[in-house]
């Protein structure tokens, strides 16, 4: 039952937090905390399991299974591997991290408010650990619709057309990837006599060539728009400008790995041969998402904007290292998931704290707020410095494992993306001079970080550094995943 407890307990804990809103809202925002808390602390047991279970046969750490919809091959299986677990514990982690730095930021309906947050974190577990697919689609949708109440009811002023773009986008994508299920479940049926949705029975179903390709661009497209990849990346900006700090916070460091793992656990293991085709598209969609993003972040003056393309050239890392079909790459790509999620979602909450204190996100209005948040401002340059990349911080190990794991299977692809990296110290050294540095032309005087806003980024912070200089736990962890999730040998086939 402990895999059902790590979906459970937030689930039920947003049901408490919206009942508890009619004592206080101190009380909704206490069990929201208590309902990410104890999960976490599960999956930190399990984590101290972990090296003991990879020493042993099996693909899973642990497995769960109960009947559901037996007449059509539907169960509930959920499973843990390195990767889910590793992905599990940044869920809940961020999770608690957001509620505690958005403490003081909802004032109206903080119950439901806390509910809609904690249903979108059930989402994204339940994406982590689901290994039937008919499941996976019911957690892909699940954290879809609280989402959209975050954006569009607690957003800021455009954020209702902000959340249905988000709406649109996502749910084309999902409708996509579920005509893709369907059709793989038959494929699967007609050859066997009984439908299933489990992905162990579904890998290595046979399909000609042109199914393949069709049914893989079904569910790529689905994880490219949450990814999200160029030119499938529209709906992001309006989403982070207009959503509160804590929705922000899941969207960037939480929905987008969603999409980088559906394409790690489901596209390519399913569909091998058409992922080893579509590896050179993939490779360049993320080449132009690492520069395409970097160009656009530095071109922004709304803070958050600017932190959200920088999100768009980050992912696009990820998605060069999952294509580039190195082990190499794809233990890169894991560690700038991981990373990326605190760096950036550190960056969004540091927006939302200027916001909450100056009232806007205008970059132009800024400048000279070193001199009176100094610790605010030291937070900032820390973090635009692990998102550009600084050695030191886990970012750095992340990208430097995807160019040097991508290098052989194509060299023009490794030069142009280590290309973004000096556009990211372009933008992320504008962030800190626009928003801290020149004079106080405005005589900003606001209250510096408060111990409990100190001590969520002093937490990030501190993980970023022990990802880089000591990421190897990460990267056991997450290898046997990985190996047994590219089950083909990498082939050099993609065009320098």
């Amino acid at each position: 039952m402990m895999l059902a407890w790590l979906v459970l307990i937030p689930f039920l804990g947003g049901f408490l937090a919206w009942a508890l809103d009619r004592r206080s809202a101190g009380a909704a925002r206490g069990a929201a905390l208590l309902a990410l808390l104890l999960p976490l602390v599960l999956a930190a047991r399990l984590w101290t399991e972990t090296p003991l279970r990879l020493a042993q046969a099996g693909p899973w750490l642990r497995e769960a299974d109960w009947p559901w919809i037996p007449r059509f091959g539907i169960r509930v299986r959920l499973g843990l591997d390195g990767l889910s677990l590793l992905l599990v514990l940044l869920t809940l982690a961020i999770g608690l991290l957001a509620v505690l730095a958005a403490w003081t930021e909802t004032r109206e309906r903080v119950g439901l408010f806390h509910a809609c947050l904690l249903w979108t974190l059930t989402g994204v577990l339940g994406v982590f650990l689901a290994t039937d697919l008919f499941l996976f689609t019911v957690f892909w949708e699940l954290m879809l619709v609280p989402m959209y109440f975050l954006i569009g009811v607690w957003g800021h002023e455009g954020r209702v057309a902000a959340a249905v773009k988000f709406f649109i986008f996502t749910q084309a994508g999902g409708l996509l990837m579920l005509a893709a299920i369907l059709g793989l479940v038959f494929a699967h049926a007609e050859q066997t006599g009984a439908p299933t949705f489990a992905l162990a029975e579904l890998v290595g179903t046979r399909l000609s060539p042109a199914a393949a390709r069709w049914l893989f661009l079904g569910f790529a497209a689905a994880f490219l728009v949450k990814l999200p990849a160029v030119p499938l990346h529209t709906w992001l900006p309006d989403a982070h400008a207009e959503a509160p700090t804590a929705g922000s916070v899941l969207l960037a460091a939480l929905l987008l790995k969603t999409g980088a793992y559906g394409l790690l656990r489901f596209a390519v293991p399913l569909f091998p041969d058409a992922a080893r085709e579509f590896a050179p598209v993939g490779m360049g969609l993320g080449v132009l998402g690492v520069l395409y993003g970097a160009v656009l972040a530095f071109g922004q003056r709304d803070m958050k904007r600017l932190v959200a393309y920088t999100s768009v050239s980050h992912m696009g890392f990820v998605l060069l290292g999952i294509f580039a079909w190195t082990e190499t790459a794809r233990q890169g790509a894991v560690l700038e998931m991981l990373c990326h999620a605190l760096s950036t979602g550190a960056l969004f909450i540091l927006a939302g704290l200027l916001q909450e204190r100056i009232h806007t996100r205008d970059l132009r209005q800024m400048g000279g707020l070193w001199e009176t948040v100094p610790w605010l401002g030291g937070a900032g340059l820390a973090f635009a410095l692990a998102s550009l990349g600084l050695p030191g911080l886990g970012n750095f190990v992340a990208e430097f494992l995807v160019l040097l794991g991508t290098y052989p299977a194509s060299r023009l692809a490794t030069v142009l993306a280590a290309v973004g990296l000096i556009l990211a110290a372009v933008y992320a050294l504008q962030l800190v001079q626009a928003a801290f540095h020149g004079p106080n032309l405005r005589g900003w005087r606001v209250p510096d970080l408060s111990s409990r806003e100190l001590a969520v980024l002093f937490i990030m912070l501190a993980t970023l550094l022990w990802l880089g200089l000591a990421p190897q736990p990460v990267l056991d962890t997450a290898r046997p995943s990985l190996r047994q999730l590219q089950p083909v040998a990498p082939r050099a086939t993609v065009a320098p």
